[in-house]
C-alpha cells in the first residue's frame, strides 16, 4: 500500500527554506527535496495562497517563509493539504445489515475516531518553531560539517 507522504514532504520543504538565507528557488528546492521544479512550483504556489510562503520576483527572488515557524503548526499544514487520511485501515462494509459486522465497525470505528482526535491535537501542539529546534539539536550532535541546501545523506 502506498502512504500518502505529503505532509511529511511539506514540512520537509518549509523547514529546509527556514535555514536559507534568503529567498529560495523552485529549481534549488527541487535539488533538495529530490523532485522536479514544475512540482515544487505548484506546491510553493499553494502554499503561498495559504499564505505561509511569498514569493519574490527577479534576480535574486525566489520563495522564502512569509509567517513565523512559533505561528504554524502540524494540523495548519495537515489541514491545508485537505486533511488527508491518516489510517490505511478501514470497515469492512461488504454485508449491510450483518450483526457481526456492525459490531466489529462500531468497536473499531469508534478507536479510529479517537486516535484521530488524539493524533489531530497533537498535530495542534507541535510548531515548525519545534521541529527546528530538533533539527539544531540534531545538528550539534553531528561532529562532521553538512551542507544542508544539498544533502539528506544523515
Amino acid at each position: 500500500m502506498r502512504r500518502d507522504t505529503r505532509l511529511s514532504g511539506v514540512l520537509h520543504v518549509l523547514l529546509h527554506m527556514a535555514e536559507m538565507d534568503g529567498p529560495v528557488t523552485s529549481e534549488t528546492m527541487a535539488i533538495i527535496m529530490r523532485s522536479n521544479p514544475a512540482t515544487m512550483r505548484r506546491t510553493m504556489a499553494g502554499l503561498r495562497k495559504a499564505g505561509f510562503v511569498k514569493s519574490d520576483k527577479g534576480h535574486g527572488g525566489g520563495w522564502s517563509i512569509e509567517r513565523p515557524l512559533s505561528e504554524v503548526t502540524l494540523r495548519d499544514i495537515y489541514t491545508w493539504l485537505d486533511s488527508p487520511e491518516l489510517f490505511a485501515m478501514g470497515n469492512r462494509t461488504d454485508a449491510p445489515g450483518c450483526l457481526v459486522e456492525e459490531a466489529v465497525n462500531a468497536a473499531l470505528g469508534s478507536a479510529y475516531d479517537e486516535a484521530r482526535t488524539v493524533l489531530l491535537d497533537r498535530f495542534a501542539t507541535v510548531t515548525l518553531a519545534q521541529l527546528s529546534d530538533d533539527f539544531h539539536r540534531r545538528m550539534g550532535a553531528h561532529a562532521e560539517a553538512v551542507d544542508q541546501e544539498i544533502t539528506h545523506d544523515i
